[in-house]
């Protein structure tokens, strides 16, 4: 069997992803191989797959033991033959196990580092016996001592390959910078390891970091605007995680807290109630979340700002890992870098100090920054992206920029008249007036004293913030944030110049997307599948992921044929769960006439209203203008896939036409395509044509075909 065989059949997936063909051809090559994916990206499909063609047994090594049960229970749902050996079982699930490895019934076989060389019976001994085809190291980051999580039995790992020469490695991490990936090269003992770097960009995922002040009231408007939403909360302390859980429920959201302070049972109690949907929200400190492989986790919030960007980055990946729409929401305060600073300075190592400060250093930069967020990540990561986003906190508030001249310079006086030797903090209390018992009686003399008690805290903590991002204030000692005025800030005051700032108003509640899709439809079949899940003892993603239901709540597909062109609906889950939801679906059609189709693949007539904002408006313009679709991502110095979104949105709105894109004869040709597969799905088309239409292309043409329909 071929990979795209195996990855049809059992996944339901039309083509792969970036790199995972490569990385499918390196396996069965048997050569060794480092692949760098970022969450969600599909990482363990590069391991099940070949498992599905070699001969033998896959091992894949996981410090996870409480991911294990699920991924199994994934590979088992999918009709692949997994199982996992951990210290939860029993002497008899034990063996049960062991002698379905020596038989070959079990293809994959999931475990701890830890069960290799300890216990009374080692695994390698098992594993001497039978025909290793394939070793998979999971979170290979756990063998630098340097990663942001060093696990010491990983380093045995390299005595393994040195035992099984002839069997194929493969390393597999979401987060390593070029220290971790030395490690994993050498503490694996690799031979030859083609490396798979893949971009670390997470397109769908909008960044945003706010100031902490307020940070509830905050939180509240955020989750105002998506209440029916899945995410995680990560908190410093435990302390902070009971309150927040607390607080959330008393103004009317569903949480459940999770620390290490809590009985194991009420950890995985909770934890359970979160994967499986029945709480929407989990409230946690920062080890909570990597035994998680919940695919509908819609955004990420972190209520202090974290060690370092690896760790970061790790954690606002587990939103958004189905492809849909995620938010990743960070507050930050200037104590942030203290705190942690003197937590890392409880280490002995002095090297091991200052190499994990140099990393804190730069997430301070990263929260004080406002260039665009996904541009500093991914050159972090040793990647650049042209241009900008459109979709963090700093582009989408790019032209939300006022005159902050007046207040501006009121504060940069007083950092002068203070000689420059003091932080924000104390400043603003100078400039508010205050009779602190630390402002000092010449500092009560200065001319600038309490010139700015008209305005609030918050108010000058933001300015003061946006002088830092901007430029105008340097702030070079995170243990001692003295501010001091830049060359930049004495040229702006020298020549009398404005300063214009974006002082964050409404940031949190921008950018929200949505998808076309039916949200009645979608809510039944979202409890057909949790109660398919809970007759199954599995979460609700393992029966179907969130996108996969929405494109059934796109496209209604009423034919099992249709439903099998969905992604995500493999030829086992369409046995097993197709008739399920293909009933929900045909009594809903019943039920509301006026949302019909015809083909097999029906399609929605229903009008889905488009959100045309200011910065769709001024592509628009520029449309009009006559320029191409090169010339205004130029001109706006927006990423193309930007442009690209709003064009379709004109499109859909009728302020756009088909034709100015694609010729007639195109155009017919994508509508024939359509009928001819009966679908309106883009990789089944994307397969059909290849490379002769990009994807943009081809949803112009989708569009078009549906106008005409509508019409």
């Amino acid at each position: 069997m071929q990979p795209l065989e195996v990855l049809k059949q059992f996944y339901g997936y039309a083509s792969f992803r970036g790199k995972q063909e490569a990385i499918i051809q390196q396996v069965l090559e048997k050569k060794d191989c480092i692949a760098l994916m970022p969450t969600g990206a599909g990482k363990s499909v590069c391991y099940q797959v070949p498992a599905m063609i070699l001969p033998g047994l896959t091992l894949v090594v996981s410090p996870l033991i409480a991911l294990m049960k699920d991924q199994v229970d994934a590979m088992n749902e999918l009709g692949i033959p997994a199982a996992f050996l951990n210290s939860t079982q029993d002497i008899s699930e034990q063996r049960h196990i062991s002698d379905g490895v020596f038989t070959g019934r079990v293809k994959l076989l999931y475990v701890a580092p830890e069960r290799l060389f300890g216990g009374a019976y080692p695994l390698v001994d098992l594993l001497k016996k039978v025909e290793l085809s394939l070793v998979a190291v999971d979170e290979a980051h756990c063998v630098s001592q340097w990663g942001h999580d060093f696990r010491p039995e990983y380093l045995k790992l390299g005595d393994l390959r040195g035992i099984f020469a002839d069997t194929p490695f493969l390393a597999l991490t979401a987060t390593a910078d070029q220290q971790t990936r030395k490690d994993i090269a050498l503490g694996l003992k690799l031979t030859n390891p083609q490396w798979f770097i893949s971009s670390f960009d997470r397109p769908n995922i909008t960044y945003r970091v706010t100031l902490r002040s307020d940070a509830f009231g905050k939180l509240l408007d955020f989750l105002s605007v998506r209440p029916t939403d899945s995410g995680i909360v990560y908190c410093l302390s435990r302390k902070s995680v009971e309150e927040t859980a607390w607080k959330l429920n008393a103004n009317g959201h569903a949480a459940l807290p999770y620390h290490a302070g809590l009985a194991r049972e009420v950890r995985q109690a909770n934890q359970e109630k979160f994967i499986r949907d029945e709480v929407r929200i989990i409230v946690a400190t920062v080890a909570f979340g990597m035994g998680i492989d919940k695919s509908n986790v819609r955004f990420v919030v972190h209520t202090n700002m974290p060690q370092n960007i690896e760790s970061y980055y790790q954690e606002t990946g587990r939103a958004g890992r189905d492809g849909l729409p995620g938010e990743a929401l960070l507050f930050y305060s200037f104590g942030d870098s203290i705190t942690l600073s003197r937590m890392l300075e409880n280490a002995e190592d002095p090297t091991y100090v200052r190499h994990m400060k140099s990393k804190l250093n730069e997430m301070v930069r990263y929260c004080q920054s406002r260039e665009c967020r996904r541009t500093f990540l991914l050159r972090y990561f040793g990647e650049d992206y042209p241009g900008e986003c459109g979709n963090c906190d700093t582009c989408l508030q790019k032209n939300e920029k006022e005159d902050m001249t007046i207040y501006s310079q009121m504060l940069l006086s007083a950092v002068v008249r203070l000689d420059q030797k003091f932080g924000l903090g104390h400043v603003i209390l100078v400039l508010r007036g205050s009779q602190a018992a630390k402002i000092a009686s010449w500092q009560k003399a200065l001319s600038v004293f309490g010139i700015g008690k008209d305005r609030s805290e918050e108010f000058w903590k933001t300015l003061g913030q946006q002088l830092i991002a901007e430029g105008y204030l340097s702030q070079e000692d995170p243990l001692r944030p003295i501010v001091k005025l830049t060359q930049l800030a004495w040229e702006k005051l020298k020549q009398k110049e404005k300063i214009f700032l974006n002082m964050e108003k409404d940031e949190l509640l921008q950018g929200v997307r949505e998808n076309e899709k039916d949200e009645r439809l979608l809510a039944k079949l979202k409890t057909v599948r949790f109660e398919l899940a809970r007759k199954q003892d599995v979460p609700p993603y393992i029966i179907f992921s969130d996108a996969t239901l929405v494109e059934m709540a796109r496209y209604y597909p009423t034919s099992k044929q249709a439903l099998l062109q969905i992604h995500g609906v493999g030829n086992q889950k369409l046995e097993k769960y197709g008739d399920s939801f293909l009933n929900e679906i045909r009594g809903y059609l019943n039920d509301n006439p006026t949302v019909s189709g015809a083909g097999g693949s029906p399609k929605p007539k229903r009008t889905v209203k488009q959100t045309i904002t200011s910065s769709i408006n001024e592509t628009l313009a520029l449309l009009n203008q006559g320029n191409s679709l090169e010339e205004i991502v130029e001109k706006r110095g927006l990423a193309r896939s930007t442009i690209e979104g709003h064009v379709l949105k004109l499109l859909a709105s009728g302020d756009s036409s088909p034709e100015k894109w694609l010729a007639d004869a195109q155009l017919q040709e994508i509508a024939s395509a359509a009928a001819q597969l009966q679908t309106n799905l883009l990789n089944p088309l994307k397969a059909h044509f290849g490379e002769k239409y990009s994807y943009f292309e081809l949803r112009v043409g989708l569009l078009a075909s549906k106008a005409r329909e509508e019409h």
